[in-house]
């Protein structure tokens, strides 16, 4: 499995911080060619179920199933924690999205461990590259949006 993780600050307090980065549709739309269905009624917490579907117009490449085991907003100084299990065929693994109060802003730190289905182990430090890449791009928009 291939671990990364990626940290943004962000002059928005926490609260908004954590609205923006528990926003699924918003995290697809920070990813190229990538759009997310929440398959659960609102409002988000444990249980809360979504997918991202990464296309090529109507051709699905990947569809990374996940759901919500750990919903903890920040509040009262208290960092918050969001925890996301991966339960797709081709996708395993988790994300867990903190965030901290910093002075009047915020830090977000996204920690993910990734799987590849049928991918070697050898490839994982190209494929943490990679998230972090993409991942760190993706907290910047959602921050700054």
């Amino acid at each position: 499995m291939a671990v990364f993780r990626v940290r943004a600050t962000s002059p928005r307090p926490p609260a908004d911080a954590w609205s923006r980065v528990t926003d699924w549709p918003a995290h697809a739309a920070s990813v190229p060619l990538t759009r997310a269905e929440v398959l659960t009624p609102p409002p988000a917490g444990v249980g809360t179920r979504f997918t991202a579907l990464t296309a090529l117009g109507p051709l699905t490449l990947i569809d990374d199933r996940m759901v919500v085991v750990r919903w903890e907003p920040p509040a009262g100084g208290r960092t918050g924690v969001c925890r996301v299990e991966k339960e797709g065929r081709l996708l395993g693994g988790w994300a867990e999205i903190e965030v901290a109060a910093s002075g009047t802003g915020s830090v977000v730190t996204w920690t993910e461990e990734l799987l590849v289905r049928g991918l070697p182990g050898v490839a994982d430090p190209v494929v943490a590259r990679s998230g972090r890449l993409v991942f760190g791009r993706a907290l910047r928009q959602m921050l700054r949006a």
